[in-house]
């Protein structure tokens, strides 16, 4: 399961629709994200890497011994949730192991997700009178693996620094930011620095620090900060050397990465002088896909006796 995006310029706006509704975004914030999405020929990558993500999981589970096929569906654009399982019904399969592309807990990355696949589970009950049970894997931010795909990318990153600075370069870790009270009520800030922390002890960078992107939500509402570009133009003028940004809230490089790193946050650091490289994400990098099977392998070990326990309010 993953968030989704436009495959042309057609479907940006439509798109945004579905992503924003119930949200107080203002629509010069509509515009300008639609706007971001025009400078890539309305097309975000991340239809294609969740796809590609899709492909590899299951040869490696075939591989494993477990020839399972894999679905993939889109919160907010096309496969979505709802589609994905009632073609997944009518194959005939009842039980479902779902991996949620997410690897920070927050309610807008995780919890409602599993809204959406209940929602979408109602509406097939209510067409069919069946259901596919979805069984989540647990959580995987801190697994070997994705720290180990995540290390990778950030040592090539790193090779690029232009040598003079490349041993004083601040490891920067970006993730989306959120709400802060939907922060206050999750993992998510946790979860972000104890991945980070692992990465960068893995890569062997000291010096290391969390910041922020792509915050939509009003100016007076308070979200998650620093905000990355703020961030970077700041200590340039504090005297850092030099950066590695790595999107380690991400598991893919779609336009947010694309749009608020590649180019914002590039433009920021051009304009003071700050020498910047970015890593890349994991997409479907072989050690990303060797995880993801590994995680959904060890949830099918652990309840293959029997179905977990529904969790429910007392």
């Amino acid at each position: 399961m993953a968030f989704g995006g436009p495959r042309g310029p057609a479907d940006v706006r439509p798109f945004l629709a579905r992503v924003l509704r119930g949200r107080r975004v203002t629509p010069e914030r509509v515009e300008a994200v639609a706007h971001h999405y025009g400078l890539f020929g309305g097309v975000s990558p991340i239809t294609d890497v969740t796809m590609a993500q899709a492909r590899g999981l299951e040869e490696r589970l075939t591989a494993a011994g477990r020839p399972l096929p894999v679905y993939v569906g889109m919160r907010n654009w096309h496969p979505l949730l709802a589609d994905t399982l009632k073609q997944m019904y009518a194959a005939g399969l009842r039980h479902a192991v779902g991996f949620i592309a997410a690897p920070h807990h927050a309610y807008s990355s995780c919890q409602q997700y599993r809204e959406n696949v209940a929602d979408a589970r109602r509406e097939l009950r209510a067409a069919t009178g069946g259901d596919v049970d979805v069984t989540y894997v647990g959580s995987w931010f801190d697994h070997p693996l994705f720290i180990d795909v995540s290390a990778q990318h950030v040592r090539d990153a790193r090779s690029r620094v232009p040598e003079d600075v490349r041993g004083a370069a601040r490891l920067v870790f970006t993730a989306h930011s959120i709400p802060l009270p939907m922060a206050e009520r999750s993992r998510y800030r946790e979860q972000l620095r104890e991945s980070g922390r692992l990465v960068a002890e893995r890569v062997g960078i000291p010096d290391w620090t969390m910041v922020y992107q792509s915050r939509s939500g009003r100016p007076e509402d308070p979200w998650l900060e620093p905000d990355v570009c703020a961030y970077l133009r700041a200590e340039r003028a504090r005297g850092l050397p030099a950066a590695i940004l790595c999107p380690i809230g991400f598991v893919c490089d779609h336009i947010e990465v694309l749009y608020d790193l590649d180019r914002e946050a590039a433009d920021a650091c051009r304009e003071v002088g700050l020498p910047m490289v970015r890593a890349e994400a994991v997409n479907a990098d072989p050690l990303f896909l060797d995880m993801m099977a590994d995680v959904v392998l060890r949830t099918i070990r652990r309840y293959e006796g029997g179905r977990p326990l529904p969790i429910v309010a007392v």
